[in-house]
């Protein structure tokens, strides 16, 4: 049966080639993914011909994932070892959580009062979710990436938003310790106060526990420090 043209419906831009991929994008979103998941540890020497074969590609896209996230802080020059994952030391770490209980405590604010009923829901599932998981450290681990991830976009804030992906992209470079003496257990009473407050629209409370629990993380990853790296011997008469 014949079908007038005029009955043919054309679609804008239905003829155009699909836009030609990011290579160099997608080469720092699977670097950045491998420095997460720890298959590339920190201090785990890096060049740009061992990443372009490790995930097939160029070295060109290489190397400009590598100049983003060395800009980042997730990759170093080191003096005479060249190219590593970053390995943070204890000033550094210091600084990354002042940051993250800035950061965290006021996307909870800014939750508490944007955050719609759904966003919520899902946190609270995933916080109900946690005592099943406490002696599986992967998955616990993932279902916090997770439950962080919600409460950043639940700030509905994209500036703020973008501040603390730089900050979670820095913390992937320490091993999780939620199964680690206790902090499981202590992360979830944590995370349910946070989530009271969020229930009830009051963003200052939202922000006292969510601080509250960057600095209880803080300790416990200080007093990490300690037991595997130590310290340096203090001066004589220098307390």
């Amino acid at each position: 049966m014949f079908h007038s043209a005029s009955r043919l419906r054309y679609t804008p831009g239905m003829d155009q080639p699909p836009p030609p991929r990011d290579l160099g994008q997608e080469a720092y979103g699977r670097i950045r993914a491998a420095i997460r998941e720890g298959a590339l540890a920190p201090g785990f020497r890096v060049t740009e011909t061992d990443l372009a074969a490790r995930f097939g590609v160029s070295r060109t896209p290489v190397r400009q994932a590598i100049a983003r996230l060395e800009s980042e802080g997730l990759l170093t020059h080191e003096p005479r070892r060249g190219l590593s994952v970053t390995r943070p030391d204890h000033q550094q770490v210091v600084e990354l959580y002042v940051m993250r209980e800035e950061l965290e405590g006021a996307a909870a604010r800014l939750a508490a009062q944007h955050a719609s009923p759904t966003e919520i829901g899902a946190m609270a599932e995933l916080i109900a979710s946690e005592p099943a998981l406490f002696t599986d450290a992967r998955a616990l681990a993932e279902t916090n990436q997770r439950l962080h991830g919600l409460l950043y976009l639940a700030a509905h804030n994209r500036y703020l938003l973008r501040s603390l992906e730089l900050i979670s992209a820095t913390m992937a470079l320490l091993p999780s310790l939620l199964t680690v003496a206790g902090r499981a257990e202590a992360a979830h009473a944590e995370h349910q106060a946070i989530l009271a407050a969020l229930r009830a629209r009051d963003g200052a409370a939202a922000e006292a526990a969510s601080r509250a629990h960057a600095q209880a993380a803080q300790r416990h990853r200080l007093a990490w420090l300690v037991r595997t790296v130590g310290v340096p011997f203090a001066a004589p008469g220098a307390d």
